[in-house]
């Protein structure tokens, strides 16, 4: 059966309206006017989530790409591109600066037309401007198309987040973010692969009269541009959220959906026990006239995007107001701390390897190997690239222990509850992040970093789910936005600093990095207990 024919749903539903949501689904119960909660629970999990977590192999993978292929493409290019310190911070930054800038607009387009519409739009128009950074033959181009690419991928993934969430009841919600995470990681384990079997090539293709010469680095950008192009097709034949439909009242269409996914689950093609929905656009009435950020049923584009502006006005007022400061706060914590030790720890592996290099394979402490990237060391030294395969385990052995946490934590979450994990492994990062500054050989560095990102990644997912629970459906994406901009504010700032930091000496990066994460278990002990709370 093609995937066109699948996620064609039909929207000649017969519509109706409303249900208790604490009724027991069974599948020889008529149950009519049933809520979100109670129409995704009677889809059962199956086919069609596995489908999902598959299609994360691409689109997850593509803000990961986006944000992570310079510190691959440094110790390759910066010969070709005369990289400075700073230079590489700034190209590191850059990505979270375009991501900051669009925010805001793409959380209430998200939340205004819609997740599907604008994952195709996004995916496609960020594989677009990676392809045009592969073309790049200078500093400036390669800044200036790296910051279109943050701007435009910060949009699919917002609505990625809120998208899978909404295809899974409660009981599995709080591990989907937790398996998107584990993807994720799978592709930082993917990526130092593809840079290992492309950036050592001596490539050089020149084009347009020798105006533009392609190296293995301009060939491993265009590459990363596959993951984005695949995405942003697929989701031309995958279904609109559910919950979407449902809030701006196209129950119709939702409840097709609701049907074509029951039917792909279970196999059963003769009756779904859900009969008609509950109209949510009266609930998100009630709930938002106080300050504005109501929602009408069946709108133009042009009211959506009216509406979509006051949407955004509840958030400055209670009960909102105190949960978007401590949610923001907390990502740009983790988000500071755990993207910049990650963008620059290929940098940092790629020090010690040339250490070992001009040292005839020699190790010593971290602190000693680290001076090859204090720009006083190597004024006079002629531009060399070492390429050497220990750069590459390194990143690899990194991921593999943050895919073996997540596996870890999904099979705890549940049990420890959201706030203690988070406050756990919070502390724990930021232990694992001073300690490095105490590495006395490769291997220590290696593991402590290891476990230091895994914590960190896992604080990061675990804090969205949080979001999810804590924010209703017209509010959730642009929330996410907001978290997510804040957060990425923090990855710029952090990318920025860290250079200054290592000129300063050894200590200033880790022992600031460290202390920061310990921060972040303390905010969490203000965050409400969500672990109980469905999705409204």
């Amino acid at each position: 059966m093609s995937k066109s024919k699948i996620f064609n749903i039909s929207s000649e539903v017969d519509k109706s309206v409303t249900e208790n949501k604490h009724r027991h689904v069974t599948d020889t119960t008529d149950i009519y006017n049933a809520d979100f909660e109670t129409a995704i629970s009677a889809t059962k999990f199956g086919k069609f989530n596995i489908f999902l977590f598959l299609l994360l192999i691409p689109s997850g993978w593509t803000n990961m790409l986006e944000t992570t292929t310079m510190s691959y493409v440094f110790p390759a290019a910066h010969c070709d591109l005369d990289l400075s310190l700073s230079n590489r911070g700034s190209l590191n930054a850059i990505t979270f600066v375009g991501m900051v800038s669009s925010g805001f607009i793409w959380g209430f387009l998200c939340d205004t037309l819609g997740r599907k519409k604008l994952m195709i739009t996004g995916y496609l128009l960020d594989a677009a401007f990676v392809i045009m950074s592969s073309f790049s033959q200078n500093y400036t181009l390669l800044l200036i198309f790296k910051f279109f690419g943050g701007f435009i991928i910060n949009g699919p993934f917002s609505a990625l987040t809120a998208y899978l969430s909404e295809f899974h009841c409660s009981k599995y919600r709080s591990k989907v973010q937790l398996v998107r995470g584990m993807i994720v990681s799978c592709g930082t384990m993917a990526l130092p692969l593809l840079a290992w079997a492309i950036l050592p090539q001596d490539i050089s293709i020149n084009l347009f009269n020798d105006t533009v010469v392609l190296h293995s680095w301009n060939i491993f950008l265009l590459v990363c541009a596959i993951p984005s192009l695949i995405s942003g097709i697929i989701f031309i034949f995958m279904p609109e959220s559910p919950k979407f439909l449902m809030t701006v009242g196209r129950n119709e269409e939702a409840l097709a959906i609701f049907k074509k996914v029951y039917s792909l689950n279970t196999g059963n093609k003769e009756k779904f026990p859900i009969q008609s929905l509950q109209d949510e656009t009266k609930t998100e009435r009630l709930e938002t006239q106080k300050h504005g950020g109501h929602i009408t049923a069946g709108r133009n584009k042009t009211q959506a995007l009216k509406e979509g502006f006051q949407q955004i006005k509840p958030l400055c007022f209670p009960p909102h107001l105190k949960h978007i400061i401590l949610v923001c706060s907390i990502q740009s914590v983790i988000m500071l701390t755990v993207n910049t030790l990650r963008l620059w720890l290929p940098q940092i592996f790629q020090s010690i390897s040339d250490y070992q290099y001009y040292n005839n394979g020699t190790t010593a402490s971290l602190c000693t190997m680290l001076e090859a990237l204090r720009p006083s060391t190597h004024s006079n030294i002629t531009c060399h690239v070492n390429f050497s395969p220990s750069v590459y385990l390194n990143t690899i052995i990194v991921a593999g222990v943050s895919i073996s946490g997540y596996a870890i934590a999904g099979s705890i979450i549940n049990k420890t509850g959201k706030k203690m994990l988070l406050g756990i492994l919070s502390l724990s990062g930021g232990v694992c992040a001073m300690s490095i500054y105490f590495s006395k050989n490769t291997a220590m560095v290696v593991t402590l970093a290891s476990l230091f990102l895994s914590t960190g990644g896992i604080c990061g997912n675990v804090i969205l789910t949080v979001v999810i629970d804590l924010f209703p459906t017209s509010l959730r994406a642009v929330t996410i936005s907001l978290v997510l901009m804040f957060g990425r504010s923090a990855s710029m700032v952090g990318n920025l600093i860290f250079p200054l930091l290592l000129s300063l000496g050894c200590a200033p990066p880790f022992f600031t990095i460290g202390s920061i994460l310990i921060l972040c278990s303390l905010l969490v002990m203000f965050l409400p207990n969500t672990d109980r709370k469905a999705l409204e």
